[in-house]
């Protein structure tokens, strides 16, 4: 009897199948070592990150359980806990390469049903750094809280319910923005991360100061009564209640997390469905009309055609579009925001803080054809003459002042508004006008005498390599040199003080005004011929990056 002879079996044995969880996890340890495998310094940078993370890990957990019996451990560990939750929310949008591993859309193309899909990447999310941390967190959290066995028993059920919160908090959001964060924008919120977290230092350090002065941690109650109830922090203040013998608010409490945690993993699969299903607007043809005209808009819009409207919308466009460029403005604003109404918020600051606005925006003007990095040859084929400099300088001035000057107004306005010194107001203004035309004036010299290259790669380097003593010596520089040249208004302001005449002050304005136009205007001229005579070494300084 020939093979074909053989009998049929109705049916064959099925081969053993595997979870797709254990699958997931075995994957993500794999990537994980054999990224690790790459280079010698990515495994050094994990490794010490490793280290580091334990021993805060280790510190907060001690610092925890010596709060143990303190009146207000309740509330410090709530609140504790309810940052770290807005954190795993907030992190995954400034640092959206953080886990390539988990990434939703490399699993496109394969049939992977939702449901398991989910607990696969629920299970292997908790896989690194930061949930080893957060857990660490949230059982220094119930050892600090528990007490008594309903404590005990509370406290088995919220260290788990919290991680798997946190972990999902942050899965879902990273679904739902995972085309925008691989997108021009999700890199703009990249290289802003850093801005958020300097803002929010200040922040930090400012309320840690208002605790000082307001009597310690008894002023954090109502906040911490607050964020009890707030999913996540309800977990581990269910086991605070329950220590203290309030059985149904801390069944109550309990109930917050785990059903916030299953409307998460909900919306995380509806999230993952859409994502795996739904074109894109890459796929899509564009509809949108074209425009005719010469496609300025905005401000630049107002000025005649020519070469200046064309430059000004050119550095709007920077500004809008560009992340290193958008990086710089967004830090200058904030920063020179909060120097001057954090310290008026305190009551301890001066109403001449808000010169550090003008400052700090000022400084924006330096390195102008650094900013435009490789592409600058195509400015530079557009400058034959001294004229044509002097005209492109002046243009980026122009779009720098357009933003700057109303700023500078605002905040000297607010911060006189809080500290009541509206008397003063005029010499902070006319000071201010001086100091931002010699920083105009200063920073177009500088970016003729002192270019260098502003690397696209990377999100936090600023300067190419071995270029960072010209850019030390243009900052440091015309910092320094600023409030030199801007001497006479500051020494009319100072002499108006001294002669208790500061009903004069007005004066200030308009000469503040028209001394920061001429000194910026002379600048202008002076850097000029120098940017036409070097465009050869300024084109090679800014294209090394």
């Amino acid at each position: 009897m020939s093979v074909l002879d053989a009998p049929v079996t109705a049916t064959a044995p099925a081969a053993p199948t595997t979870g797709l969880t254990p699958i997931f996890v075995r994957l993500k340890l794999t990537l994980l070592r054999n990224g690790l495998r790459q280079s010698s310094g990515r495994k050094a940078a994990y490794i010490a990150s490793l280290v580091f993370t334990l021993l805060l890990a280790a510190s907060q957990v001690l610092g925890l359980v010596l709060l143990r019996g303190n009146a207000q451990a309740g509330t410090v560990v709530v609140l504790l806990t309810a940052v770290v939750a807005l954190g795993w929310a907030v992190l995954p949008l400034f640092f959206p390469s953080g886990d390539d591993t988990l990434d939703p859309t490399r699993l496109v193309m394969l049939p992977l049903r939702p449901e398991p899909l989910v607990r696969a990447l629920l299970v292997s999310s908790m896989i690194g750094i930061g949930p080893l941390f957060t857990l660490c967190l949230a059982v220094g959290s119930v050892l600090a809280l528990a007490h008594g066995p309903a404590g005990v028993l509370f406290a088995v059920v919220a260290v788990p319910l919290t991680l798997l919160l946190c972990v999902a908090l942050s899965r879902a959001v990273t679904t739902a923005n995972v085309r925008l964060l691989n997108s021009r924008k999700g890199r703009d919120l990249a290289v802003l991360s850093g801005l958020v977290i300097a803002v929010g230092i200040q922040f930090v350090n400012f309320g840690a100061q208002r605790l000082g002065e307001a009597g310690g941690l008894s002023t954090l109650e109502p906040a911490g009564n607050v964020a009890r109830w707030l999913p996540g922090a309800s977990a581990i203040a269910a086991v605070d209640t329950a220590s203290r013998g309030s059985y149904g608010v801390a069944a109550a409490q309990l109930l917050v997390t785990a059903a916030a945690l299953v409307a998460l993993v909900w919306l995380w699969q509806r999230g993952l469905v859409k994502l795996m299903t739904a074109p894109d607007g890459s796929t899509l043809a564009a509809a949108a009309p074209t425009r005719k005209g010469s496609g300025r808009t905005g401000l630049s819009a107002l000025l005649p055609e020519g070469r200046t409207a064309t430059v000004v919308h050119r550095s709007l466009l920077y500004i809008a579009r560009d992340p290193k460029t958008k990086a710089a403005w967004v830090t200058a604003l904030a920063i020179g925001a909060i120097v001057p109404l954090i310290n008026a918020l305190q009551g301890t600051g001066s109403i001449y803080f808000a010169c550090f606005a003008a400052g700090m925006l000022g400084m924006q003007m330096y390195n102008q054809f650094g900013q435009d990095t490789s592409a600058f040859w195509m400015v530079a084929l557009t400058i034959s003459s001294t004229r044509d400099a002097y005209v492109e300088l002046r243009a980026r001035a122009l779009a720098l002042l357009l933003i700057t000057l109303p700023y500078t107004v605002v905040v000297c306005v607010a911060t006189a508004a809080l500290l009541g010194s509206w008397r003063a107001l005029p010499g902070v203004l006319g000071i201010s006008f001086a100091l931002l035309g010699a920083m105009l004036a200063i920073g177009a010299v500088a970016s003729a005498l002192f270019p260098y290259s502003i690397p696209q790669e990377g999100a936090f380097k600023n300067v190419a390599p071995g270029q960072g003593g010209l850019a030390w010596i243009s900052i440091l520089g015309g910092m320094l040199a600023a409030p030199v040249l801007a001497g006479p208004v500051i020494a009319l302001t100072v002499w108006l003080h001294i002669a208790d005449r500061q009903d004069a002050l007005w004066l200030v304005i308009p000469a503040g005004a028209v001394f920061g136009a001429l000194i910026g205007w002379a600048g202008l001229r002076i850097a000029a011929p120098r940017t036409a005579n070097r465009l050869p070494e300024i084109l090679t300084a800014v294209s090394k990056g």
